[in-house]
């Protein structure tokens, strides 16, 4: 089969007034970058918006093989629309880090695939520059009265705010600024996180117009004055300034499927150290235009899906119709500890001992409420054996089953998946989402409430520094803010190794972090890197440009 690369190149794209037009999107509301992209400027219609079906696409535990829940959200959409239905498709921007590193680019794959995929993988319309260099902006102005008021009793005594950087790069995680001088700045500890980490981008993803975008800006905790009160952005008095650098960006974007479908494409936090969402301002768009609107969550449905749901879905007013678990044969052999090499070879113990992850993942979605479709990406050398045993066993579970083959064959492949969720809409009345905890819990019980119903643990410790930032945080009274764990992408505990459906565990809680901008708190489990590095053999080292075009990029 050829690169999706390949695959894209091969696509005569629709002028991206086209695609608006088709969803009923006027030519003075498109902004365009280029030919295929735009930005789109739209007032909330809420009684459209609640008329739509929002279907949440999530996943299995990841893990090496992974399971393609890029590439099913958009051959479902894709799906839907070839049963006649108006389908759009909203997920998340790819991050420059992982596409330069380890994980590669972000915009579905084979003949399920966002276009056009260079720009969307690159820098698409320089959405995550203007976090950035909002990101940035803020810590330079924090550093800056710092420096004019170091011997002021109004000075800071404990700086919060980091910088950020869209690169993997391990070396500055911790580092010390300000050296060589007075004139230079005030030597300080400090370090970079990753875009897709900062606060700037969670608040980017949740608020729902500029309005609210500048409240949540001033709300940003920068520090403690020597007095020990908090230091916010509005007493800064900063927030427009940043609302400057963000305005354009805020707009959702829009380009195509592989097909000339509609797509949204805006935001992208990391679901292993933040929220894991597209923004709202997306999501809602796709709904207010679409019959079907599908977006996903990152990582497995104990991350990015939990955060979805407890949080995006809390901030944005909105309800999941229905949510579809990707998974694959290999993936669950993994989690049934067959050996890396033998995955694609029959093995129906280790697929029986694997997909107690499966189940894991619909009983907590199931706990929400929600009605679950598990979606198989089939490949070539999964066995009928195989495919029939998961669809036995999925109706065993209450849940429905569908097979995918999007990644071939494109909408056709997804056909089946579509018009299953079609069924479930249309002939099973919505519910509202079953909350894992209460906003009136105390931090310690909504922690403890998604280790022990999503994670099946049976315990949690806070750490020195936690039990600081509890009382901290309590003290501010932010305490009825939701929760945002971050720990591992590849296990249900805070140990990436321990693959499967462990239970019993302990999480241990390192820190809590309150990002009152973003309306959350940051609950740090285990030693979770909100700087990822990069690998031996990053994928730099194969993406070049050659006679005009690009090369390795997928």
């Amino acid at each position: 089969m050829k690169s999706d690369i390949e695959i894209a190149r091969e696509v005569k794209l629709q002028p991206i007034q086209k695609i608006a037009e088709s969803i009923g999107i006027s030519e003075d509301q498109v902004e365009q970058y280029g030919k295929y992209k735009a930005k789109i400027t739209f007032d909330f219609d809420e009684q459209k918006i609640a008329q739509s079906n929002l279907i949440l696409v999530t996943a299995t535990t990841p893990n090496k093989s992974g399971s393609g829940k890029t590439t099913t959200s958009v051959a479902l959409a894709q799906g839907l629309n070839k049963i006649g239905k108006k389908a759009i498709v909203a997920l998340r921007e790819p991050s420059l880090g992982p596409c330069f590193g380890m994980k590669g680019g972000a915009a579905g794959g084979g003949y399920s695939q966002v276009l056009p995929m260079e720009d969307i993988n690159l820098h698409f319309t320089g959405d995550f520059h203007a976090i950035t260099s909002a990101n940035n902006t803020l810590a330079a102005l924090v550093d800056n009265y710092q420096y004019f008021n170091k011997n002021n009793p109004n000075g800071l005594k404990q700086i919060l705010w980091r910088r950020v950087l869209d690169v993997n790069d391990r070396s500055l995680r911790y580092m010390l600024s300000g050296l060589n001088g007075s004139t230079n700045g005030i030597p300080t500890e400090t370090g970079f996180d990753i875009t897709p980490a900062s606060e700037i981008m969670a608040i980017f993803c949740l608020s729902t117009s500029l309005d609210d975008l500048r409240k949540r800006i001033e709300n940003i905790l920068l520090g403690y004055k020597y007095d020990n009160t908090p230091f916010y952005v509005k007493d800064l008095g900063v927030a427009g300034a940043l609302v400057t650098l963000l305005k354009d960006a805020f707009q959702p974007n829009l380009v195509q499927t592989i097909e000339g479908g509609a797509a949204f494409i805006h935001g992208g936090p990391f679901a292993n150290i933040a929220h894991g969402c597209n923004s709202i301002m997306a999501t809602k768009a796709a709904m207010q235009h679409g019959e079907y609107a599908v977006t996903e969550a990152g990582f497995g449905s104990d991350l990015g899906g939990e955060k979805f749901l407890n949080i995006k879905c809390r901030a944005a007013g909105i309800s999941p119709k229905a949510t579809v678990l990707v998974t694959t044969t290999q993936s669950i052999k993994l989690h049934g500890k067959v050996d890396e090499k033998l995955i694609k070879q029959p093995n129906m113990d280790g697929l029986k001992a694997g997909i107690k992850n499966v189940e894991r993942h619909i009983e907590s979605l199931q706990q929400f409420g929600q009605t679950v479709i598990v979606a198989l990406n089939k490949f070539g050398f999964d066995t009928d054996e195989e495919v029939n045993f998961i669809e036995n066993w999925c109706k065993e579970k209450g849940a429905h089953f569908a097979i995918n083959e999007g990644f071939a064959n494109g909408g056709n492949g997804a056909v089946d998946l579509a018009k299953k969720v079609v069924e479930i809409v249309e002939n099973n009345p919505s519910k509202p989402i079953n909350h894992t905890y209460n906003l009136n819990d105390t931090i310690e019980e909504k922690i403890k409430s998604i280790v022990t119903k999503i994670y099946k643990g049976s315990s949690i410790t806070l750490g020195k520094n936690a039990k600081t930032a509890l009382k901290k945080i309590t003290d501010l009274g932010a305490d009825k803010l939701p929760v945002c764990i971050a720990k591992t992408q590849f296990s249900f505990t805070d140990n990436a190794a321990q693959v499967g459906a462990a239970e019993g565990f302990n999480i241990h809680i390192e820190n809590l972090v309150l990002n009152n901008g973003a309306g959350f708190i940051v609950a740090v489990a285990g030693e979770i890197m909100r700087m990822p590095g990069l690998p031996k053999e990053p994928a730099a080292m194969v993406i070049d440009f050659v006679n005009g075009e690009i090369t390795g990029l997928s």
